[in-house]
């Protein structure tokens, strides 16, 4: 059976464009809309943004497999080779190639290393599945992710923001982060809607039946994951005003090491599986969820730490708007290597 994508999945790059359209029209409509946002907050949190990030981050853990962990430890191989490309050779490839390309502009290097250490828990069942990858070792390796997303995201924002780049000479640059703030962003963003998707799991299949939680309750939430992210971008290219001409360039900036970073994470994280004699199934999963990034959690940090207006949140919504054209090219990629390799 041949798997397509899903019509919100495939056009995703024009429901965020459109969402950037929508919102530079409501700020020059409504200019008074900043106004109202900031009636909106308590201290630096807006109300109705915080609730839109929770909404977003809630149906890919809620999907989240979590009796799979324990095969995860099971399997050394898979699990190594899952921790070695998710949380030392996907960040640190994200560092080098943010110094390269933006050590003149810390405020978006800081953003793309977010993005760079916020590992995929939910597009990666979409590039698994077209790839013809191994769903229950994406399930499995998605299942790890969450749970290291919430153990350790903090500590590597510290370790990538605070210190790696004083130790490389960036310290004029005053990068610094304060790790209350990450740790209290990662609490409520992701922290909630883990706690949430877990009891979801747990729970609601013993109440209403495993058929009902897959075939009803899951697809009736994961359409929330975009909506929210659209809200989010129109909201903040509404606040974005006399910005919006010197958008397109900014978006050049960000996209050519983005791009540069998804196209050496695949293909080292393929040839470093076929190295180790994996599966071409199981190779599919383990480098997909190595490529891809869990952009929701970039923003919702980004977002907390340093505003809805900062360059850090506005690299973060461009991150999904370059991951999905460039990922289906990878998907073709993978096919082709299949076909060269696999017996």
């Amino acid at each position: 059976m041949q798997v397509k994508m899903k019509f919100l999945d495939r056009y995703l790059t024009l429901w965020i464009f459109l969402a950037m359209g929508l919102g530079i029209l409501i700020g020059n409509v409504f200019p008074g809309i900043s106004d109202v946002m900031d009636h909106l907050s308590i201290g630096a949190t807006n109300i109705p943004l915080a609730i839109g990030l929770i909404v977003m981050m809630y149906p890919p853990l809620a999907k989240v497999n979590y009796n799979l962990l324990p095969l995860a430890f099971k399997d050394k191989k898979v699990l190594s080779l899952s921790l070695l490309l998710n949380w030392i050779v996907g960040p640190i490839l994200m560092f080098i190639l943010a110094v390269l390309f933006l050590r003149n502009e810390p405020d978006y290097m800081v953003g793309l290393i977010l993005i760079g250490l916020a590992r995929c828990i939910a597009m990666v069942i979409v590039w698994n599945d077209l790839a013809k990858g191994n769903r229950e070792y994406a399930a499995l390796l998605i299942a790890l992710n969450s749970v290291f997303q919430v153990l350790f995201y903090s500590l590597f924002v510290w370790l990538f923001i605070n210190v790696l780049p004083s130790y490389f000479g960036f310290a004029k640059y005053a990068i610094s982060i304060e790790m209350s703030e990450v740790v209290k962003s990662v609490l409520i963003y992701l922290g909630i809607p883990f706690f949430a998707g877990f009891l979801s799991h747990r729970f609601l299949p013993k109440i209403k039946g495993e058929n009902w939680y897959h075939r009803k309750f899951i697809p009736l939430i994961s359409p929330f994951t975009l909506y929210a992210l659209l809200f989010t971008i129109v909201l903040m290219f509404s606040l974005k005003g006399e910005q919006i001409i010197q958008l397109p360039m900014q978006v050049v900036k960000v996209a050519v090491p983005m791009v540069i970073y998804f196209v050496l994470m695949f293909f080292i994280s393929f040839f470093i599986n076929k190295s180790m004699k994996v599966a071409y199934d199981k190779n599919a999963a383990i480098s997909f969820t190595a490529t891809g990034n869990n952009f929701e959690l970039a923003i919702a940090v980004a977002i907390a730490i340093f505003g809805i207006h900062s360059p850090q949140a506005f690299v973060g919504v461009i991150g999904p708007l370059i991951e999905v054209p460039v990922l289906i090219l990878l998907v073709r990629a993978s096919l082709w290597l299949k076909k060269k390799y696999d017996t």
